[in-house]
């Protein structure tokens, strides 16, 4: 049997499915790769006592502690970390030309780009977000730059420099020159990342066509093919609002899901931001070709015209997680977005024009609750990219966050005859405050806060 790296006590939630809640009161024991090796429920077992004895770190949680699967962002904007909480009540190709396409010019200067990833990342990993899947700027060098801080704060990252060479999609001094330059650029960025992963583990490059409309099609076909040559993934935006929908309609009499698949660039893994207007024939495709859609519920509420039916994509069993979309989502990490993807969700259910009769406002069946948000969060996002974690299952990769119910300052409490294991969790899916998380561990390594260890 592998040696025992570290042993963990205590009470532990997850969400493997995304309709059951799975608790844990017991032991998860970490092999010096990372992996999960063995979880056991009755801590006071002789199975779990002999485990811990053998353990070369144990980590005991306090009885107010809960620890949970580490969060996976599978959409961050990183350039427009600055952005947050601004412009939100723009349209969306408003917000963009003129307000985040000059912000992400800025990147062309280094030390800039290094004062933004030095706040961020750190920022991100003590929220919980264990793994982020980034994009970057058009500038290979702070590209080069986020994926280093990524590697050496010890977050997991898939990093892609964005391409965009489109004449009318972008502006004339924040493009690529051609699709050729961004082709070669994209190139040469992909196998500096590969080159970062490979020194340093967890991170890893991703092919970034930005969306559609800011790309040429020798652009787009190229991407595809270079992700051929590289054996990349891939992420783009698709089908976010009706401005983006209705320019690759005009374009092509076709929908974002079928170009994308046209141009090679619909594949497995493949992450689609938003899709919020994708079809049921759309939807079918994304299944089939094992791609999958990063949910922005804030940042949707801002610029997407409508609302993901989450419930409907995932009975359709086509591969969703959530995504901050920072800085179109104006809150960083995912708990908040667990409950505003729940809020979304009832939203599309109920309706929300009081003027249309109550019988035909909404759209029946597309309630969620905070455990299907969660899985979505976690395990649904490690799915979506292929990654080995996400749950608390032996074989997974073991990355997590716990949060202490006692130092939350917006209000949870754990109240005696009130209170089970389902109340507590769903507590702080919605309550959990940044000060409230009080270790974050990646391949089980402490990366923030602070955990009390024997």
């Amino acid at each position: 049997m592998s040696g025992i790296e570290l042993a963990v006590t205590g009470r532990m939630f997850h969400a493997p499915t995304p309709d059951a809640l799975g608790i844990i009161d017991g032991v998860i024991t970490v092999g010096a790769d990372g992996v999960i090796l063995d979880v056991v429920h009755d801590a006071s077992s002789p199975m779990a006592i002999e485990l811990v004895s053998r353990a070369r770190t144990v980590w005991r949680m306090a009885p107010h502690e809960r620890l949970l699967p580490g969060l996976v962002d599978t959409h961050v904007h990183a350039p427009q970390w600055p952005q947050l909480g601004t412009g939100l009540d723009l349209p969306l190709e408003s917000w963009l030309f003129d307000h985040t396409f000059p912000l992400e010019a800025r990147y062309a200067d280094v030390g800039f780009a290094r004062d933004v990833w030095e706040h961020m990342v750190p920022t991100l990993l003590g929220l919980g977000t264990t793994t982020a899947v980034y994009y970057s700027s058009i500038h290979e060098d702070a590209t080069r730059l986020l994926a280093e801080r990524c590697a050496v704060g010890g977050q997991r990252a898939f990093v892609g420099r964005v391409a965009m060479d489109h004449p009318t999609g972008t502006p004339e001094w924040y493009r690529d020159e051609s699709a050729d330059v961004a082709l070669e650029r994209s190139r040469r960025s992909a196998r500096d990342v590969f080159e970062i992963g490979a020194t340093a583990g967890l991170v890893k490059p991703i092919l970034t066509p930005r969306f559609i409309p800011a790309c040429s099609d020798e652009l787009l076909v190229g991407m595809g093919r270079l992700a051929d040559e590289l054996g990349c993934t891939i992420q783009t935006h698709c089908s976010e609002s009706d401005w983006e929908h209705a320019n690759v309609r005009d374009r092509f009499g076709r929908s974002d899901t079928e170009m994308l698949d046209a141009f090679g660039l619909l594949r497995e893994r493949t992450v689609l931001a938003h899709g919020n207007l994708v079809s049921t024939t759309d939807a079918a495709l994304i299944r089939a070709r094992g791609a999958g859609i990063a949910h922005c519920p804030l940042s949707n509420s801002y610029f997407a015209n409508c609302v993901l039916p989450l419930r409907r994509l995932l009975d359709a069993e086509v591969r969703v997680g959530l995504g901050s979309d920072v800085a179109g989502g104006a809150w960083p990490g995912l708990l908040p977005q667990c409950a505003h993807a729940v809020t979304a969700s009832r939203m599309l259910e109920d309706g929300v024009d009081g003027s249309i009769d109550g019988d035909c406002r909404g759209v029946s069946g597309s309630r969620i609750d905070s455990v299907t948000a969660f899985h979505v969060a976690t395990a649904g996002g490690a799915a979506m990219i292929g990654l080995d974690a996400g749950a608390f299952i032996p074989g997974r990769r073991f990355d997590a966050f716990a949060v202490d119910t006692k130092r939350s300052a917006n209000g949870m409490r754990e109240w005696d005859g009130i209170d089970d294991e389902s109340r507590i969790f769903e507590k702080i899916v919605r309550l959990t405050g940044p000060e409230a998380i009080t270790s974050v561990w990646v391949d089980g390594r402490l990366r923030a806060g602070r955990a009390a260890v024997v």
